[in-house]
């Protein structure tokens, strides 16, 4: 029998490392946000950089050339240069991996098409994926912050026997809904306008930054009730 039970440990555990990896599992729901675990969140310094340099380099390429090739391509080299740096220098190389692989097929898209707005159809599915994974978090009542925070502070499911921490986490995971579904109805009707220089600024403003400001306001709230939940309560 006691073979039997011997995985779920290993898949509760492997399940907690991944959620720790996540933005938001760099900070524990009990710590003080600061502006440094905020960055660390978003990857650091070089994070930032190799999260906004490709996008910062396609709009000022594309707004200067109307070149697609060339807007397309300069990014992937640079993500490819973002790998070889950590290879050197022996950082970890799954952030740059991820990056270099979304924006190959951002680039073959737009390459294929001949259309520079294509180079955003990766990213938009990523946003419409994720809102319906929130939503059908929400909607069979497991709401997906509220998984990942039971998971971070090894409560696993037991939030969902306090009403505080039930309200906040559904709030929280509604929050991120609202991220994504911001995103998508700003960029989609930008890709069917066919604007590509507004499309890649747009994902500029709503990507590290808002990322970033829902990361703050959900340590914040998450915190808060964790916080007051550690006192004698009559819920």
């Amino acid at each position: 029998m006691a073979d039997e039970k011997a995985p779920e440990p290993g898949f509760r555990e492997a399940f907690a490392d991944a959620m720790r990896k996540t933005g938001l599992g760099q900070v524990a729901p009990g710590e003080v946000p600061t502006a440094g675990s905020l960055l660390k969140a978003v990857g650091g310094v070089r994070g930032l950089v190799e999260s906004i340099l490709p996008g910062l380099a396609f709009l000022v390429l594309y707004a200067a050339t109307k070149n697609v090739a060339l807007s397309v391509l300069v990014p992937v080299a640079l993500a490819v240069l973002f790998v070889v740096v950590r290879l050197v220098t022996r950082t970890p190389i799954t952030q740059a991996f991820a990056g270099i692989a979304g924006i190959a097929i951002s680039a073959v898209l737009a390459l294929i098409s001949g259309r520079a707005e294509a180079n955003f159809i990766p990213g938009i599915i990523i946003n419409i994926a994720s809102l319906s994974v929130l939503l059908l978090s929400i909607l069979v009542r497991w709401p997906l912050i509220g998984v990942i925070v039971g998971f971070l502070t090894n409560e696993t499911t037991q939030w969902r026997e306090q009403k505080a921490k039930r309200r906040v986490l559904y709030l929280t995971t509604w929050l991120w809904a609202g991220l994504f579904a911001l995103r998508l109805a700003v960029e989609v009707p930008l890709y069917l306008a066919k604007e590509a220089e507004w499309l890649a600024g747009v994902k500029l403003l709503l990507g590290i930054p808002l990322y970033a400001g829902m990361l703050w306001v959900t340590w914040l709230l998450v915190r808060a009730v964790y916080a007051s939940s550690s006192r004698p309560s009559s819920d």
